[in-house]
């Protein structure tokens, strides 16, 4: 599934890199901490690597 916004496709990011053991799970914070959690590599994979340009910076809430 692709990011919606610019800061879920970055938390994304950081989760995929923590799962891969490129940086320390207990830098995780916030969406990407769970992300972590929750999703596999393969989902983090399709949304972090979600081209960011025209995408809102955080997702408006209706």
């Amino acid at each position: 599934m692709p990011a919606k916004s610019a800061a879920q496709q970055k938390a994304a990011g950081a989760a995929l890199a923590a799962k891969r053991g490129d940086m320390k799970k207990s830098e995780l914070k916030g969406a990407s901490k769970s992300m972590e959690k929750s999703m596999s590599e393969s989902e983090l994979d399709k949304m972090a690597s979600t081209k960011r340009k025209g995408k809102p910076e955080h997702k408006a809430k209706h």
